[in-house]
């Protein structure tokens, strides 16, 4: 497996080896410091971010590497340049590439013409790098046997939807994601996906459109902002009315398991898709997820560039949308 693309061209075996390293490298940070040693990883984003950069250059520099960012308006491909052409000129001086940007196609296509390994840092349809940090979290609190658990995403089924189902599916575990119907539901093709992986693992995947019902015996509540970067302003009325219900507040948490938590991506909306009270009680894991963007990047960094992924490929489990 030269590159993460998506979350479904993971393996369980492949999560299960990053979710482990991560795990070492929360308690020894520096433990592989010359694993990058004189070499460097190209870290280019046309989107905003807090988490993803940060993240992202701090494991490159934990790994004795040089981070090197690009913003969209650095390079010639914003002048008309191919992603092809910069996939190739990228690969003669970095070790590794993460993007973060819009259409999973450019994404694709830098890992087609690109010598080096790339990493879906977020697209709009998938996120894989935040569910390794989510499920490296999850496994703090409820550790490696989570059999009868019940994981619930609730609000916009956007990228993190679509991420969470497949991840859930790749882990074999009861995974739900409660929506809107219509179109801000999950994209018919990324429920596919996870559906067709849940076939080999075991995994519950479930798509309704009850918070309530959701909500009811999870361990874990997670969410995300209903307006994401790109969506158009025009729908931001009718949007927000849609996923008023979904909001997550002590009425949702309340439903779910006692030692249930709360989870969300980040950057989080106060009042829309999660009340204060939650996201700031004692039961909201959110800064423990945010640190774990480090640690899985770095797991991931570490593992691509050894070569040491083997890929859904080679487990019958992979499947695109």
């Amino acid at each position: 497996m030269k590159d993460l693309l998506r979350t479904a061209d993971l393996s369980r075996g492949d999560v299960e080896l990053l979710l482990n390293t991560a795990a070492h490298f929360a308690k020894n940070p520096l433990s592989s410091k010359d694993a990058l040693a004189n070499r460097t990883v190209g870290i280019y984003m046309t989107k905003p971010s807090t988490r993803t950069r940060l993240a992202s250059e701090t494991a490159v520099a934990h790994l004795g590497g040089t981070p090197i960012f690009l913003r969209g308006d650095d390079l010639q491909i914003g002048r008309g340049e191919t992603i092809a052409d910069t996939a190739r000129v990228i690969s003669q001086f970095c070790s590794a590439l993460l993007i973060r940007t819009f259409a999973q196609s450019d994404v694709d296509e830098l890992g087609a013409h690109a010598s080096i390994p790339v990493i879906n840092g977020l697209t709009d349809v998938d996120h894989p790098t935040q569910l390794l940090a989510d499920w490296a979290t999850i496994r703090e609190v409820f550790g490696s046997d989570v059999t009868g658990r019940k994981f619930t995403y609730i609000g916009d089924g956007n990228n993190m939807a679509h991420a969470w189902l497949t991840m859930g599916a790749i882990l074999g575990v009861h995974v739900v994601a409660s929506t809107p119907l219509g179109k801000w539901a999950p994209a018919q093709e990324a429920i596919a996906t996870a559906r067709k992986i849940a076939e080999k693992t075991g995994a519950i995947v479930e798509v309704d459109h009850d918070p309530e019902s959701a909500a009811k015996g999870s361990s874990v509540l997670y969410t995300d902002v209903w307006m994401s970067m790109g969506d158009p302003e025009s729908e931001r009325t009718e949007k927000l009315k849609a996923l008023t219900p979904y909001q997550v507040n002590k009425h949702l948490m309340g439903l779910a398991e006692n030692d249930a938590i709360f989870m969300h991506c980040l950057p989080a909306h106060r009042g829309e898709e999660v009340s204060a009270d939650v996201i700031d009680g004692d039961r909201s894991y959110i800064w423990r997820e945010a640190f774990h963007r480090r640690t899985t990047i770095q797991s991931i960094l570490y593992h691509l560039v050894r070569g040491d992924l083997e890929g859904a490929a080679m487990s019958g489990d992979k499947g695109h949308f």
